[in-house]
């Protein structure tokens, strides 16, 4: 289980793709992860929570980091928008490979 703060931010594109960034501290930790859990184009499935809202998702790449995309209804149960400063905690899935 990871835990961590984030500043929401969006990526271009129409509104509203909100994302937290995962920190420079746990990103080696995603990326040794993300060896065995990615299905392909960097994309590791996991399980989170921001506030009471618990929800399924892949983080992606963006440059030398990964960022946690927060779905819309997440934003609307927990009352989230831009620059809102969030805690997380997810867990990375494991992928059946076949």
């Amino acid at each position: 289980m990871l835990a961590f703060e984030a500043d929401i931010i969006e990526w271009r594109g129409p509104p509203p793709y909100l994302f937290a960034p995962i920190p420079d501290h746990l990103v080696g930790e995603v990326h040794y992860a993300a060896r065995e859990a990615s299905y392909g184009w960097g994309m590791v499935p996991v399980t989170a929570q921001i506030g009471t809202t618990e929800f399924t998702t892949s983080l992606f790449r963006r440059g030398d980091t990964y960022v946690l995309p927060i779905k819309v209804a997440v934003q609307r149960a927990e009352g989230l928008g831009l620059g809102d400063r969030i805690g997380v905690t997810m867990q990375i899935s494991s992928v059946i490979r076949r």
